[in-house]
């Protein structure tokens, strides 16, 4: 399993982490990890969830960063 790890930034000052490994939730089974970060740090506090969202498809991974978005 080729590791995966990517950020993202956006305008409103929230940002994610998708990740996909063997420690991730999912990444055994080829799915992605996204934590919703503010500035450097995990943000547990957002209408989002309050943790990381394990087991993602890429259509929720795609899904989740839009809300992010638009937070």
């Amino acid at each position: 399993m080729i590791d995966y790890h990517k950020y993202y930034e956006f305008e409103n000052g929230y940002g994610a982490s998708v990740i996909q490994n063997q420690y991730s939730y999912g990444g055994d089974k080829g799915l992605y990890e996204v934590a919703v970060l503010k500035g450097d740090d995990i943000c547990y506090d957002t209408p989002i969830t309050s943790d990381v969202v394990g087991h993602c498809t890429l259509e929720k991974v795609a899904d989740i960063l839009n809300q992010i978005k638009n937070l």
